[in-house]
């Protein structure tokens, strides 16, 4: 997922996460990539709260995406393989806390279980080795391929035989002070009925001692002795043990973003919905324009159709939203923030195209319901999350406001409205915002056209927005005679 690193789960979450994932209903969205898996949940959150802002970046992570959408099979064994042997890993049991002998002899089991899941990795990728044309994916074969082959996981399986110690340990010191041991070093295990030639010597010069077979001190003081002897090999086994674990583990984390986003890919196109790689620009530069823009986590939600928007945004700060109630206005909004934060994780977004400015962070404001528990009004509530969010805003931020300041008069609102919008733009903030204040809307039209959007949502149930003159209403009157019926 990094050219240059790993992918850290524990990478703390942003500021304000909780409104980001309530607002735009992302747990929809980690949920058709997880499929049930709450490892592939975690990760597809991980990702999607910790977007990139380098274009270079996100694009090393759409070709690594690409190269996925196009051998999804492949992909899907090496994570099966990655995920079995990290898993098989964590089911082996450790020895007791500071025993040498306990600890290598786990190390021992680990590195050969994990000498066949390498070998089935050699397998899967023997006949892929061209499949793939991104950089992580042909470094990661490459690496499989000539790094770990047949001859050297022999080789690593023979030498693991060493040391199972099950006929003794021969090891050689030095003499220190008080004619005690230093520098010790293990000599080459003897095997079953074939004694070294040192074995062989040392029993010839009848310099050997046996224990007695009740003499519990001398043989505590043997146990400590053998565990001092294997300390330095145990700790090398060991490192190499956790080494190919963390490897593994790497490769099962990678391996769960892209199997995510090829379960969500797959359930999209069941249901005939496009989506793209799309293009993401630097922070600053204005661009937005997509064609076809949906929200997926509605998609995921409907069994039917869902209805995109096309947008063409490049240079506006501001796009305003207005028009009938549950005319697609709030779905609109989810669709802009979820497609921003996909594609900055590398990921495709819900549309036939899409071209954007990277954020410098997403952030929401949403109406909420009354809660009685609040201890101020509904209209401070507002402000204390707005001011929340001003908090951490930096230029080349998004802002997503859905029917903000409506808690007051049209009035008042709008004033509010018009305030804190006039100077998030003038910092270079964009804005897109859902709202019912007319009053708003038409002084936001009065102004100069430059760098501003008015969409409209019509009455005839379509859910497209439209460039237009901004709604006078919401249609409550017609949306009253619906349901009630006419009063006259």
């Amino acid at each position: 997922m990094f050219a240059d690193g790993d992918f850290d789960l524990r990478t703390p979450e942003p500021a304000l996460a909780a409104d980001l994932v309530a607002d735009l209903h992302l747990e929809t969205l980690w949920a058709g990539m997880a499929r049930g898996d709450g490892r592939l949940f975690a990760l597809a959150r991980a990702a999607t709260l910790t977007p990139l802002r380098d274009p270079a970046a996100i694009a090393y992570r759409q070709e690594a995406l690409d190269d996925c959408l196009r051998n999804a099979a492949a992909v899907r064994a090496l994570h099966a393989v990655a995920d079995a042997a990290a898993t098989a890993e964590e089911k082996i049991i450790r020895g007791p806390a500071g025993s040498s002998e306990g600890l290598l002899n786990r190390s021992v089991r680990v590195l050969e279980l994990f000498c066949g899941h390498l070998r089935e990795l050699g397998r899967l990728v023997a006949p892929h080795t061209h499949g793939f044309r991104s950089a992580a994916f042909t470094r990661l074969l490459t690496v499989i391929r000539t790094e770990l082959d047949e001859e050297y996981l022999r080789s690593v399986e023979t030498f693991l035989r060493r040391f199972d110690f099950e006929h003794g340990i021969i090891a050689g010191a030095r003499l220190g002070e008080g004619n005690k041991g230093i520098v010790f070093r293990l000599h080459e295990p003897p095997g079953k009925g074939r004694p070294s030639a040192l074995h062989r010597r040392l029993k010839k010069s009848g310099l050997t001692y046996t224990l007695p077979g009740k003499y519990e001190e001398g043989w505590r003081a043997l146990n400590a002795f053998r565990s001092r002897l294997l300390g330095g090999v145990a700790g090398a086994v060991s490192e190499s043990a956790d080494h190919i674990r963390d490897f593994f583990r790497a490769l099962r984390t990678e391996l769960g973003f892209y199997v995510g986003c090829l379960n969500l890919a797959e359930t999209l196109s069941r249901r005939g919905l496009p989506f793209c790689l799309p293009e993401v620009r630097p922070p600053g530069t204005g661009v937005f324009t997509a064609h076809e823009l949906y929200d997926p986590c509605l998609a995921l939600r409907l069994d039917g159709p869902v209805t995109g928007n096309d947008v063409g945004a490049d240079g506006i700060g501001l796009i305003v939203v207005t028009g009938a109630n549950r005319g697609g206005k709030s779905t609109f909004l989810r669709s802009v923030g979820a497609a921003h934060l996909m594609a900055q994780c590398g990921m495709f977004v819900p549309a036939r195209s899409f071209s954007a400015a990277a954020a410098e962070g997403v952030f929401t404001h949403f109406k909420r319901e009354e809660d009685r528990s609040m201890t101020s009004g509904k209209l401070d509530e507002e402000l204390a999350r707005m001011s929340g969010i001003v908090d951490r805003l930096r230029p080349g931020s998004l802002v997503l406001c859905n029917e903000s300041f409506m808690s007051t008069n049209e009035r008042e609102g709008s004033d509010i409205a018009d305030e804190i919008v006039g100077a998030l733009t003038g910092l270079g903030v964009r804005v897109v915002l859902v709202t019912h204040l007319h009053e708003f809307a038409r002084r936001a039209r009065a102004e100069p056209p430059d760098g501003r959007l008015f969409l409209t949502a019509g009455r005839e149930g379509g859910f497209r927005l439209r460039p237009g003159v901004p709604s006078p209403t919401a249609h409550a009157s017609e949306l009253y005679a619906r349901v009630f019926g006419s009063r006259d």
